[in-house]
């Protein structure tokens, strides 16, 4: 039977984890169905808290059997994170299984490290400017990864004056393909933040009775 997911991330442009959610369990072999519900249409403000959106998705109705919540480290510790996510479950839908994703510090850790694939969004594949990127075992300590992918995607793509500029502005849309981009058995795959996000899943997938629509 399919197992109802409910993904809740901490901005649209975290939602192309969802198709990373969808190869996982693949992978396992566990039929899925994810919702990424984008909670800015409704009428009414939702706030950012976890404990918001998940009240505010509860409202609406819906089966789930899993919701799977993106929240980064940003300069916290991720046990804090998870902590934050658990105790927003634990007061909104206690009987609801979950799974915490907490990149270290920011998601854009995960997408500094093919080489490949930040050429080709750069819009400059076969460059060969050296890109001087870390290593999976040391990306999570990157102050600022947000701004040195920024930084990565200007200097791959050799662009200058207006060319660059256009580029810093298309950033959301090129990280948004980045995420589409990560290689779950490549070098993101290695970070520990990552490993740890799909060994929760896996054992949550196997775990989690999907139960029957009334």
């Amino acid at each position: 039977m399919t197992v109802r997911v409910l993904f809740l991330s901490e901005g649209t442009s975290d939602q192309g984890l969802v198709s990373h959610v969808e190869g996982i369990a693949a992978d396992l072999r566990v039929p899925v169905t994810v919702s990424a519900p984008d909670l800015r249409w409704l009428r009414s403000p939702v706030g950012h808290s976890v404990a918001d959106k998940l009240r505010t998705v509860r409202d609406l109705g819906g089966a789930y059997d899993l919701a799977v919540v993106q929240r980064d480290a940003d300069r916290g510790s991720p046990d804090v994170r998870k902590a934050e996510v658990a105790d927003a479950i634990g007061e909104t839908w206690p009987e609801l299984a979950h799974v915490p994703v907490v990149p270290v510090r920011m998601l854009e850790a995960w997408l500094l490290l093919d080489e490949q694939a930040i050429r080709e969004v750069a819009g400059n594949p076969r460059g060969r400017i050296p890109l001087e990127l870390p290593k999976a075992t040391a990306v999570e300590r990157v102050a600022d990864p947000k701004q040195q992918l920024k930084d990565t995607l200007a200097k791959a793509s050799g662009c200058k004056g207006r060319r660059l500029a256009e580029l810093q502005q298309r950033f959301p849309r090129n990280r948004h393909r980045l995420l589409d981009l990560l290689d779950r058995h490549g070098p993101g795959g290695e970070v520990p933040s990552w490993r740890a996000f799909v060994a929760d899943l896996a054992a949550a997938l196997a775990g989690v009775p999907p139960q029957r629509s009334s």
